[in-house]
């Protein structure tokens, strides 16, 4: 696998584009995911960031996108989402990458007053719409698993029966290693995503709350996710996710040492050379 960054680690720190695409070539990352908005930036932003990878020779895997409103209960709102979902995979596309990293959004109310069932198959329908656009361009699309009680797809079986339910070649799955430890999944769950995870993001966290850290400062189970997913022979990027630094004048040291770390666990897994 390619070990790669998602770049709003820098963002969050204050740095502008270009430093962060040098930084990360740099530090010896073999990719990059964007983390953007294409209805937020220009064409002359698209242009930098694209030109700024080329040069750098980092390919862009991935662009993240989270559409929350692609299960809001209004119509409009639903129709905005597609469109704009739409324009993320015309960014892809400019790009050359692989894939749309897509998150999902959460079951509203207290999954009372809408039936949970209605927000599903509308969340079904939706990514089944956005995926037949990413199959016109040669793309696929990774869902994102979210930890967090009330997400549509918080769980290795609410993940597999969603792509079951899509029934969609071009929809698949994105492994978030510290998310599987927020959502107690154990690593042997893991096999159950073979053929349907596509990508992979790694970060650790305290095991409680959301973290995005550097691994090695927190209590992932690094060695027994990442034996499983080796298993799963997938190939593609694990891309490192980083929340804000604690100090982020010295973002560079943060992002060397998440680096350095999960090198070193792909290395042991057989992940990476």
């Amino acid at each position: 696998m390619k070990l790669g960054l998602i770049n709003s680690a820098w963002a969050q720190a204050g740095r502008d584009t270009s430093w962060g695409i040098r930084k990360t070539r740099e530090i010896g990352f073999d990719s990059i995911d964007i983390f953007t908005d294409p209805l937020d930036i220009d064409v002359r932003e698209r242009q930098l960031i694209r030109r700024a990878c080329q040069k750098a020779h980092l390919p862009i895997i991935s662009v993240c996108c989270v559409a929350t409103g692609l299960i809001d209960f209004n119509p409009s709102v639903q129709r905005f989402h597609i469109e704009r979902c739409r324009k993320f995979l015309d960014l892809c596309y400019e790009f050359e990458a692989e894939n749309l990293l897509l998150v999902l959004g959460e079951y509203i109310w207290n999954q009372e007053v809408i039936p949970p069932a209605e927000q599903w198959k509308t969340g079904i329908e939706n990514c089944r719409r956005l995926a037949d656009y990413a199959a016109g361009l040669g793309l696929r699309i990774a869902l994102e698993l979210e930890p967090f009680q009330l997400s549509l797809v918080n769980n290795v079986d609410n993940m597999v029966r969603f792509l079951e339910n899509a029934k969609h070649p071009a929809l698949c799955a994105n492994i978030d290693v510290s998310h599987l430890q927020l959502a107690n999944v154990k690593p042997e769950e893991v096999s159950r995503l073979k053929d349907l995870a596509i990508h992979a993001h790694i970060s650790d966290c305290d095991g409680v709350r959301h973290g995005d850290l550097p691994p090695g400062r927190g209590v992932v189970d690094f060695d027994g996710y990442l034996k499983e997913i080796a298993k799963l022979n997938m190939g593609g990027t694990m891309s490192i996710e980083l929340e804000y630094s604690p100090e982020p004048d010295r973002i560079e040291d943060w992002v060397r040492e998440a680096f350095t770390a999960t090198a070193a666990l792909m290395q042991k897994a057989g992940l990476r050379g």
